[in-house]
């Protein structure tokens, strides 16, 4: 089982910055979790909100800026302690902290339409080159999975599943011809998990920070485990 740091170490570093990519590094850890938006010039950029009030305080849109402005915020609002400025990184920009990763998860927030869906997929394209088997894109947004298959995208991708929807999450994987699925933590039952693996389908679960509940994951076998709090993980789990 591989620990998956959560925005980076979202609870020891500021989340989808480049110094928490770099401090989720420096632990050792090349396996990351990060979340993607596109900007209205196309660009992409590593952000989990669809505007930048909790983590840098300004009450923008991210989907009204351009990537210099975009690249104005600075996301140390909740990390006042943290030392160097910390402004919302482009992927590419993020990507070259990770080049000697062998996981990284892309997720793709929902996006408003199959066009939309596409724009966005283009551009990954783009970004992502050089990382054809380290990078694996995932979303809850079936239009995204729907365009990755559309194109026939090599890239892996995988499901993400926060609503209790039991096996049917199998099915849709395999209809959008997933080679894995992550399951919210809440959701990922022992029964669950099992069958996820009969499908011959890999599996994360995300977010967890509690140590046995990550102990007991361990034991059922999943490939990966995303968590806010990496370097607690690496203190008390044999890896």
């Amino acid at each position: 089982m591989q620990i998956i740091g959560h925005r980076g170490a979202r609870g020891e570093a500021p989340e989808n910055t480049l110094g928490g990519f770099r401090y989720l590094h420096g632990l050792g850890i090349r396996a990351v979790e990060f979340d993607v938006r596109q900007l209205k010039d196309g660009q992409l950029v590593v952000i989990h909100d669809d505007d930048f009030v909790r983590t840098t305080g300004r009450a923008q849109h991210v989907e009204s800026c351009d990537l210099s402005e975009a690249q104005q915020f600075d996301h140390r609002h909740q990390w006042q302690h943290w030392t160097f400025e910390e402004y919302t990184p482009s992927l590419p920009n993020v990507l070259e902290c990770l080049t000697d990763f062998d996981h990284i998860e892309v997720e793709i927030k929902a996006v408003a339409d199959e066009a939309a869906a596409e724009r966005l997929i283009e551009q990954l394209h783009q970004d992502l080159k050089g990382f054809e088997t380290s990078a694996t894109i995932t979303s809850f947004d079936v239009k995204i999975l729907a365009a990755l298959q559309h194109i026939r995208s090599h890239y892996k991708r995988g499901l993400l599943v926060e609503i209790p929807i039991g096996e049917y999450a199998i099915e849709l994987a395999q209809q959008y011809e997933c080679q894995q699925i992550g399951w919210k933590d809440q959701l990922a039952t022992d029964e669950i998990i099992k069958l996820t693996q009969h499908a011959n389908l890999k599996t994360s679960v995300w977010t967890v920070n509690d140590i046995d509940r990550a102990k007991h994951l361990q034991q059922l076998g999943i490939e990966g485990m995303i968590t806010d709090v990496p370097q607690l993980m690496l203190q008390h789990l044999k890896l």
